[in-house]
């Protein structure tokens, strides 16, 4: 199946944070959007694998993906090798995405950074047709990496206003990891009510920046152009 745009998270749920309000957006232009988490988020305080891929299958249903997998790298100990950059290469010769938005270039969270530096050189090396995998040497137009707990100054801000609520919903289908009055199971970082918070603070700001409610902020691996002034906000 061939996507328009692929996604690519070290963890389940990172898209859901930074960047599902770009993918509602897109998926209601009509374009087909597809989601590939690099590790299951084994290393997680709270919750299990088995619970956390479901609640990635929740989360993909709230979004409408076209598809969503898993290629199961060790969480917090992936590296930036051979073999897992062909694995990305496959995947990205399977979906050959125009876009690729991947993790922001660095983070509070280590895995964040690597990951975007693995999927980057994955991006490039899937274009070269000598590299073999038994498809078609593709590589996409663009990449771009979403802005995660570290402010980054994006170069393109995406306003995604009217899919702020369905982006929550997203967001909340990982209901072991985020705020739960009802859990037992011990309090992290991100499962205090203050984050949701957080999230909804940055796209305000980054809304604010751009003359609307909600934004979400990318940085782009090469200068964007446009062919008219009147594309822009």
């Amino acid at each position: 199946m061939k996507l328009d745009m692929l996604v690519l998270s070290a963890h389940p749920d990172d898209a859901e944070l930074a960047c599902s309000g770009t993918i509602l957006r897109h998926i209601d232009m009509g374009k087909k959007v597809g989601l590939v988490d690099l590790t299951r988020g084994q290393l997680g305080t709270r919750g299990t694998p088995e619970i956390r891929d479901k609640e990635a299958e929740a989360a993909a249903e709230v979004m409408g993906l076209a598809a969503r997998e898993n290629l199961g790298f060790e969480d917090g100990f992936f590296v930036e090798d051979k073999e897992h950059i062909l694995e990305i290469i496959k995947v990205i010769r399977k979906y050959q995405p125009e876009i690729i938005i991947t993790n922001a270039l660095h983070d509070r969270h280590p895995d964040h950074g690597r990951a975007s530096d693995l999927v980057s050189r994955a991006c490039f090396l899937s274009g070269l047709v000598k590299i073999e995998t038994g498809q078609k040497a593709w590589r996409p137009r663009n990449v771009y990496h979403y802005i995660q707990d570290r402010y980054i100054k994006p170069d393109v801000i995406v306003d995604v206003t009217p899919y702020w609520e369905q982006k929550i919903n997203a967001i909340k289908a990982f209901q072991s990891q985020f705020y739960n009055p009802e859990s037992d199971e011990p309090g992290t970082y991100i499962s205090s009510p203050e984050f949701l918070l957080f999230i909804e603070a940055r796209a305000i700001e980054f809304g604010h920046s751009i003359g609307v409610k909600y934004g979400e902020g990318f940085t782009s691996e090469r200068n964007v152009g446009i062919t008219s002034l009147f594309d822009l906000l």
